[in-house]
C-alpha cells in the first residue's frame, strides 16, 4: 500500500512538476488573455487553463516536457474549451448571444494604434478597465485573473484583507456577466481614459516583483521585468502620455538597484547599506531621462513624482549626501496628489532623515490608528528603526516583534529577527534597571 501523502511528489516527478509550474508562471497571463479573446468568457478561460495544467501534470511525466510547452498548454486549453461548448449547447448559445448583444450595445471597433496593441495581455488589461466596473474592482480583477497574482497578493496591493479582496473579485466577475461587458480592445480615443487603471495594474505587478508579499524570496524578478516590458510597449504606443513615461522611469530607477538589494543569504539590504557600485547605471540614466519627460509640459502626476524621488536616491553617492529636503518636498507634492497612508509613512521616513528620528516618529504616531497600516509590516519595522535610533530599545523590540508577525517573506522575517536580536539584550537591561 502506498502511504505517501496525496500531494507528495516523487523524485522522478519533481523536475516535471517544476517545469509545469515554471511554464505556468510564465504563460498563464498570455494563455488566459488569448482564451478570453477567443471565447469572450473569463470563467471558461480560467477553468480550461486549470484543466490544461492538470493534463500537463498527467502527460508530461510519461511523454516528457514538450519542446514548446506554452503552445502545448494553449492547444490543450482550446480543445477543452471547444469540447465544453460542444457538450453544453445551451451554454454555447448563451455565450454567443451575450457576445452579440454586448457588441450591439458597445459596438466600438478594435483599437487601431500601429496595428493594435502588440501584446494580448495589454489588450485584456485595457478591456478589463471598462468604465462600467468600479475602479478598484477592475484593477483587482485584472491583477488576479490576467496578471496572475494570487488573491492575497492583490489584497496587499490595496492594503485590505484577502477575504475582502476575494469578494471584490467575485463582484467584478458578476458585474461583467450581468452588464454583458465585452472583452474587446477599446478604440484609440478610449485608451487614454482607461490608462490610469492599466498603469495601476502594471505598478502593482512591479511592486510584487520588487517586494514579494509572501514566500521564500524577497524579489520576484520575473514579475518586475514583465511589468517593465509591458510599460515599454505602452510608452511606444502612447508617447504623449507623461504618466506612462513616469511609471517606466520609476520602475527602471528602482529596478536598477536589484542586484544590491539582497545579501548572499537572500536577506534584504537596506538602501543606506547597499553597494551602489552594483547599481545598473545604464538603467538609471534611462530612468533619469524619462523623469524629465514625465515632469515637463504640465502639472506632475503621481508616477512622475515618485520617479523623481527615486532619481534623487540613485543620484546620491551615499545615504548621507542624499538630498532629503528635496525628497520631503516631493513627498509633500505626492501626498497632495494621492493621499495615502503608505505615502505618509514614506514621507515620515524622509522627515526622520532630514530632521532626526524624533520628528519622524511623531509623524508615525499620527498614523497609529490608520486601519490600512494595521497589517502592513513596514510600519512597525520603521517604528522599530526610529525607536532604536532614539535609544528606546524596549519599545523597538516590541515593534520588531510585531513586524516579524506581519512580514510575509522568509528573508524579511530573518532580517527583522536579526534587528530584534540586536536590541533585545539592551531592552532587557533597560527593564531590569541595569
Amino acid at each position: 500500500m502506498d502511504e505517501r501523502p496525496a500531494d507528495a511528489v516523487s523524485p522522478a516527478e519533481a523536475p516535471v512538476r517544476s517545469s509545469v509550474e515554471a511554464v505556468f508562471r510564465e504563460e498563464r497571463g498570455r494563455l488566459l488573455a488569448a482564451l478570453v479573446r477567443r471565447f469572450g468568457d473569463l470563467d471558461l478561460a480560467e477553468e480550461v487553463t486549470s484543466e490544461a495544467i492538470e493534463a500537463a501534470l498527467v502527460r508530461w511525466p510519461v511523454d516528457g516536457v514538450p519542446p514548446k510547452p506554452g503552445a502545448w498548454l494553449m492547444t490543450t486549453a482550446r480543445r477543452k474549451a471547444v469540447d465544453r461548448l460542444r457538450r453544453d449547447q445551451a451554454y454555447a448559445a448563451r455565450l454567443a448571444m451575450l457576445q452579440v448583444e454586448a457588441e450591439r450595445a458597445d459596438p466600438a471597433p478594435p483599437a487601431d494604434i500601429d496595428g493594435g496593441l502588440p501584446d494580448e495581455r495589454l489588450e485584456l488589461f485595457f478591456a478589463c478597465a471598462h468604465p462600467a466596473l468600479a475602479a478598484e474592482d477592475r484593477v483587482a480583477l485584472t491583477l488576479r485573473c490576467l496578471a496572475g497574482l494570487t488573491t492575497p497578493e492583490v489584497a496587499r496591493a490595496f492594503l485590505v484583507p484577502a477575504e475582502t479582496m476575494a469578494k471584490r473579485i467575485v463582484r467584478a466577475k458578476k458585474k461583467i456577466r450581468q452588464a454583458r461587458i465585452p472583452f474587446r480592445v477599446p478604440d484609440a480615443q478610449e485608451l487614454p481614459r482607461r490608462l490610469s487603471g492599466v498603469l495601476q495594474v502594471l505598478y502593482s505587478i512591479f511592486t510584487e516583483g520588487y517586494a514579494a508579499s509572501a514566500g521564500p524570496r524577497l524579489q520576484r524578478l520575473e514579475l518586475a521585468e514583465e511589468a517593465i516590458r509591458l510599460a515599454r510597449i505602452l510608452r511606444r504606443l502612447l508617447p504623449a502620455e507623461r504618466e506612462v513615461a513616469g511609471l517606466l522611469a520609476l520602475m527602471l530607477l528602482v529596478h536598477a538597484r536589484r542586484d544590491a538589494r539582497t545579501g548572499p543569504d537572500g536577506e534584504p539590504v537596506l538602501l543606506a547599506d547597499q553597494d551602489r557600485g552594483r547599481w545598473d547605471r545604464t538603467m538609471i540614466e534611462e530612468g533619469r531621462d524619462l523623469v524629465v519627460v514625465a515632469l515637463t509640459g504640465g502639472p506632475p502626476g503621481p508616477y512622475g513624482v515618485q520617479a523623481a524621488i527615486a532619481a534623487l536616491h540613485d543620484e546620491a553617492v551615499d545615504a548621507a549626501s542624499t538630498d532629503w529636503p528635496q525628497i520631503v518636498a516631493l513627498y509633500d507634492v505626492l501626498l497632495a496628489l494621492t493621499p495615502s497612508p503608505v505615502v505618509a509613512l514614506n514621507r515620515a521616513v524622509a522627515v526622520a532623515m532630514r530632521d532626526g528620528p524624533e520628528a519622524g516618529l511623531a509623524l508615525l504616531d499620527e498614523l497609529a490608528d490608520e486601519p490600512r497600516l494595521r497589517d502592513y509590516h513596514p510600519y512597525p519595522a520603521t517604528r522599530g528603526d526610529l525607536l532604536c535610533r532614539l535609544g528606546r530599545f524596549g519599545e523597538a523590540a516590541a515593534a520588531y516583534r510585531q513586524a516579524i508577525a506581519l512580514a510575509g517573506t522568509d528573508p524579511e522575517r530573518a532580517h527583522l529577527r536579526r534587528r530584534l536580536a540586536a536590541v533585545e539584550p539592551t531592552s532587557r537591561d533597560d527593564a531590569s534597571g541595569a
